[in-house]
């Protein structure tokens, strides 16, 4: 790891300070260190400062300073991100903009459908709000209890909701940024249909804060189910559980808002190791997938599309058995079970983790062949395989063997993680489905992307930040 070797220079340091005051401008150690290092441990970073602004004024005066003085800015929300991007490097020269105080829901439009919310705001928070005001927001990650608007957006956040609903870009109808120049461009409109030149929005969402600030978005929001069921369904195979996807399909239509495919080992681990997880199914089978159906109707109506999607599929043999959740709470519980899925693999050793997609249709290949992929790099490896079935994207981790060493299978990272993203690739998927590049894959998306894709971002890039200040080493 490179030592930091030098640090901003104190008058600077002061300058910036002003703007937001000597309390929200943090300079202690102890204050700033968990800003430097992110929740899973790879990457530890140097900063003489972090900032947290109040306003979209003060983001734009810092802004304004950091280009005059060519010094780099590395925006931050909940610092829950998994690739890096929110993490400053060693050197000591980067500056923290935390936007956590930016966390006011300006406001909620039922008749439009729509909320505007400031980056600072945690996700459950604007959960619970859309749901006091009678409706939906639809994004779902394990870690919304944490985890800002900002970076939702700035890493096009997934989770168990884009089946039905989108990514956070598809949830977004317009942002507010501060640019690397100060300038504050405004787009915070609620509309549906805009065809007025390019949809500038779409640059700085999934951008992973290397164009500009995102401070503030309109984003969607829906009525909220009148029914809703979950089932916890075993399974023989990857196929039987993509034939069962079909028939939802085809049964339920929009109804059907999340399936998720669930492996026997992460399965085992979670009964293993993760506290008050109740065992879904009486029997043990080789997959699983937990499947929600939703009604805007009834939740008579959902009942009835759920019985009779399992009880199709129990007739065409390839549901081996299914529990249809007896109440909320129930339902809470089996949603509880998938979410402490990555947690419940800590316990068992070192991991190498992949946030991968594919075509739908091609998920039963790709779980053969990148099974053969992981052992021709290490026989004793373990593969935990599960995700959002539903739209194509696996967390396809691999556990250290039983009676491994943690350091030597970390050893093989790069190796397998080239193995497991060229059966990805020669499937036509991605490498990186909904965690982002950030530090973790930047050198891997430039080394593999098409030659004019990463010119084109380089010019993007270029022509939005030409002092090359925004979260300098992410992305490209």
């Amino acid at each position: 790891m490179t030592e930091i070797s030098e640090k901003l220079d104190p008058a600077l340091i002061d300058r910036f300070a002003a703007i937001v005051g000597d309390k929200y401008a943090l300079r202690d150690e102890q204050d700033i260190a968990p800003y430097l290092t992110e929740r899973r441990g790879l990457w530890h970073g140097a900063t003489s400062l972090v900032l947290r602004p109040g306003s979209v004024d003060e983001v734009s005066q810092i802004m304004r300073l950091a280009t005059g003085t060519g010094t780099p800015i590395v925006p931050q929300s909940g610092n829950t991100g998994l690739v890096g991007a929110q993490v400053p490097d060693r050197s000591g020269r980067e500056i923290v903009l935390s936007l956590s105080r930016l966390n006011r829901i300006r406001e909620i439009d039922v008749l439009s459908n729509t909320v505007t919310v400031e980056a600072g705001v945690i996700l459950q928070t604007l959960q619970e709000a859309a749901d006091a005001a009678g409706r939906l927001f639809p994004l779902s990650l394990a870690a919304q209890g944490s985890c800002q608007i900002g970076g939702n957006l700035s890493s096009n956040a997934g989770g168990t909701g884009v089946l039905a609903y989108g990514n956070a870009r598809e949830l977004c109808l317009g942002v507010e940024v501060v640019l690397p120049t100060g300038e504050v461009f405004d787009d915070l409109r609620k509309l549906k249909k805009d065809n007025t030149g390019y949809d500038l929005k779409n640059l700085f969402v999934g951008a992973e804060g290397t164009l500009g600030v995102i401070t503030a978005a309109v984003l969607k929001l829906f009525p909220k189910p009148k029914g809703r069921e979950v089932a916890f369904v075993g399974l023989s195979s990857p196929e039987a559980a993509l034939s069962l996807f079909s028939l939802a399909m085809d049964r339920a239509g929009a109804a059907l808002t999340a399936f998720e495919l669930i492996g026997r080992r992460p399965y085992d681990f979670t009964l293993a190791h993760a506290q008050g997880v109740v065992r879904p199914l009486i029997e043990d089978w080789p997959w699983y997938v937990l499947m929600q159906i939703s009604s805007g109707r009834s939740s008579e109506d959902s009942r009835a599309l759920i019985e009779d999607v399992l009880s199709a599929g129990l007739e065409q043999e390839f549901v081996g058995d299914a529990v249809i959740a007896a109440s909320l709470d129930q339902g809470d519980a089996f949603w509880n079970f998938r979410e402490v899925l990555p947690e419940a693999q800590k316990p068992e050793g070192a991991s190498i983790k992949h946030d991968i997609s594919v075509p739908v249709a091609m998920i039963p290949r790709f779980i053969d062949e990148a099974a053969g992929a992981v052992a021709s790099v290490s026989a004793g490896a373990r593969v935990v395989c599960f995700g959002h079935m539903g739209d194509g994207n696996l967390h396809y981790n691999i556990s250290r063997p039983v009676d491994g060493d943690d350091e030597a299978f970390l050893a093989l990272y790069h190796t397998m993680n080239k193995a497991v993203h060229d059966v990805v690739r020669s499937l036509h998927g991605s490498i990186s489905a909904e965690h982002g590049i950030g530090q973790l894959k930047r050198d891997e998306l430039i080394a593999t992307a098409p030659p004019v894709a990463i010119d084109l971002m380089r010019r993007v890039k270029a022509a939005f930040d030409p002092a090359g200040i925004m979260n300098p080493g992410k992305v490209i």
